[in-house]
């Protein structure tokens, strides 16, 4: 048997009924990383020795039944490297944060410790989260399991293609704009966005602090409920975090989907969706219209002013957050230097890449004095607006259907050179996190040339379990397909 075809929970379960060692899983899953991570790149640091001896310890944890009411226990899984953990490397894929080690972990580090998980590595990202295909990297672009001439989406690419690639049972990636759904969407994995303020931000090295949310990527629907269980709840270190009082989502793991309402946005399914995409989300719809659902498409005109909403309130928040990156406190520092302005500038020079500079300065510049209220201002206004229309929506609907992006992977290097049409592919992803809500990409069929299409189902505020019981019915009626470069492995 190889273990590390396994989901989450189905290894949980052998390791529960003695069938497979925590330390048997992890050397099997740190295996799997040497052997083929050289093709993919989705890890920048591997915590070898550090997850063997955890896993010595979670096994006697697991033996003294302390453990037994822990879903995930004992599973090795890996994080974002925009998660901070304590002694480890956290770098945001980024020159800037080369050498940095941060003093404390996340809170959702500490949860998944308090549930017994192995945490295995850090996994490659966009540069500070910025970018929509883990080619901004300064460790180089993560490549795509179904087709390593193709990109993984961004910024979590790393997250989506190890889980693909079958080295991490599950991982926690970051959403600011669709960075969680759209490589999940490119790598035929399922990831969820939480609800803004579901989980704790503390310890998440910011983007852009009022869209940014952590949420899992796993293989299937249970697999990132149950890792959803783990880290979500109020935590008072994170002052945008909300005490919902209600956690338990695996209640909502039902195949039943009869006389639920769910929208389709007519400019979702319009001009600049790929054929075989649209085909396969008008199946998808179709398929849980059979199962009871009752389908409507509607309009939604708000949301075609997301994009440019949304990368002015980012780019504004970044150009904020990272002014702490300054060669003084931590992190990369210039050598040759003379005073104080001259660390700024040429540790920024040198320490960020470019698109991060170019983020920063879009921000700086409607930051700036004569173009707030152009600007700024203008788009928060929108931003309120998009809010105001899925209000509206989902006062008439418990679920929106679409797309999570408007193409399957795009061929490295093709968009690097054109940041607009960079941007252009967060279109149906971007309008989720100016919301607030939460949503869901699963994969829902393929296109002619192999790679996967990925389903979106947005829910409204707190309406986690509408969405999981949609996603969840609709995946009963497919199986998982792995990659093809690993299957028969």
């Amino acid at each position: 048997m190889d273990i590390t075809t396994l989901t989450a929970l189905e290894l949980s379960a052998k390791i529960k009924d003695g069938e497979i060692s925590v330390v048997e899983a992890t050397k099997a899953q740190i295996e799997r990383i040497k052997k083929e991570d050289q093709k993919y790149n989705c890890y920048v640091t591997v915590l070898e020795e550090e997850a063997l001896a955890r896993a010595q310890q979670v096994q006697a944890l697991i033996d003294a039944g302390e453990l037994k009411d822990s879903p995930l226990a004992g599973v090795p899984m890996a994080i974002k490297d925009n998660m901070c953990t304590k002694g480890a490397l956290t770098t945001c894929s980024s020159k800037i944060l080369g050498n940095f080690k941060p003093p404390y972990n996340a809170t959702v580090v500490e949860k998944l410790e308090a549930a017994g998980a192995i945490i295995i590595g850090k996994l490659n990202m966009d540069e500070f989260a910025m970018g929509s295909t883990t080619e901004t990297s300064f460790y180089g672009p993560t490549k795509n399991p179904w087709n390593v001439e193709h990109v993984p989406g961004g910024s979590s690419g790393g997250a989506a293609a190890a889980v693909a690639a079958e080295e991490a049972f599950y991982t926690l990636g970051s959403d600011t704009g669709g960075s969680i759904r759209q490589p999940s969407s490119f790598c035929g994995v399922t990831g969820i966005k939480p609800t803004y303020g579901t989980v704790s931000r503390y310890g998440l090295i910011a983007y852009a602090s009022s869209l940014d949310q952590i949420g899992p990527i796993a293989r299937n629907v249970s697999d990132c409920v149950a890792a959803l269980e783990v880290i979500s709840g109020y935590d008072k270190k994170d002052s945008t975090s909300v005490d919902t009082g209600e956690y338990k989502y695996t209640d909502a793991l039902v195949d039943d989907v009869k006389g639920m309402k769910i929208g389709i946005p007519r400019g979702y399914i319009g001009k600049g969706l790929d054929e075989e995409v649209k085909n396969s989300i008008l199946k998808a719809a179709k398929v849980l219209e059979e199962k009871g659902a009752i389908v409507e498409e509607f309009d939604m005109d708000i949301v075609d002013y997301a994009i440019p909403a949304y990368y002015v309130i980012a780019s504004a928040e970044a150009s904020s957050n990272l002014s702490r990156f300054d060669g003084v406190k931590y992190g990369y520092r210039t050598e040759d230097f003379n005073g104080l302005q001259d660390v700024y500038k040429k540790t920024r020079s040198e320490g960020f890449g470019m698109e991060v500079k170019r983020r920063m300065m879009i921000g700086a510049f409607v930051l700036s004095s004569g173009y707030y209220d152009a600007y700024y201002n203008k788009a928060l206004k929108v931003k309120a607006l998009i809010k105001e229309g899925f209000d509206k929506a989902f006062s008439k609907y418990d679920v929106i259907l679409g797309p999570t992006a408007p193409s399957t992977a795009l061929k490295i290097g093709e968009n690097l050179s054109d940041p607009l049409k960079m941007y252009l592919g967060d279109i149906y992803t971007v309008s989720v996190n100016l919301a607030g809500l939460p949503a869901i990409s699963l994969p829902c069929g393929m296109d002619s040339k192999g790679l996967p299409i990925g389903l979106q189902l947005i829910g409204k505020h707190f309406g986690e379990k509408d969405i999981i019981r949609a996603a969840y019915s609709f995946e009963q009626t497919r199986e998982y397909v792995r990659p093809t470069f690993t299957k028969g492995e």
